[in-house]
């Protein structure tokens, strides 16, 4: 009998080197599925889609056409302030004998620094904004974290606040600038 108890003890060992083995690999796949679940690649819309008011507002989908857009002003205000300095240095009429030509001339360059300074403050508002994307903090109001809503951000992609609140810092701005 002694034999037939070594052989059992053996056998449960076994079973239960087994049973753990089994239970770690359980365990260590339901981590790997939450990984994978948590991890998704990237999301890809097509050129053509819109944002839904019927979809989670703020979803990755949303997230991915604003950004791409964002992406795509940026592009087009580098490039064209590109042209304009390269072409705005080719143009120079202020060698002019005529003064009033040197004084045209003079207004059409101010005029156009003006515009790419401009264009300049509103790339910076993109990466702003870019980075809010990043943040997951795009579409909601810095002052009430409340949605700015899909069509504010369509007609003006770098808004920063609701329309009450961007109403109040306008009415802000104006008293301040009486004082």
């Amino acid at each position: 009998m002694a034999k037939t108890s070594k052989v059992k003890k053996k056998v449960v060992k076994a079973k239960n080197k087994t049973a753990s083995k089994t239970k770690a690999k359980t365990a260590a796949k339901t981590t790997t599925f939450k990984a994978k679940d948590t991890n998704k690649g990237p999301i890809k819309i097509s050129k053509t889609y819109i944002p839904k008011e019927t979809e989670k507002y703020m979803c990755e989908k949303h997230r991915v056409f604003f950004r791409m857009k964002l992406q795509e002003w940026k592009k087009e205000l580098v490039r064209a302030n590109n042209e304009a300095l390269y072409n705005g240095g080719l143009d120079d009429n202020s060698i002019s004998a005529d003064i009033v030509d040197q004084a045209s001339s003079y207004t059409d360059k101010n005029v156009e620094m003006k515009a790419i300074n401009r264009q300049i403050k509103l790339i910076s508002e993109i990466d702003k904004a870019l980075m809010r994307i990043k943040d997951e903090t795009y579409g909601y109001c810095l002052d009430t974290a409340e949605p700015i809503g899909l069509r504010r951000l369509m007609a003006r992609p770098v808004a920063k606040y609701t329309i009450a609140a961007q109403e109040k810092h306008e009415k802000d701005e104006k008293v301040h600038a009486d004082d």
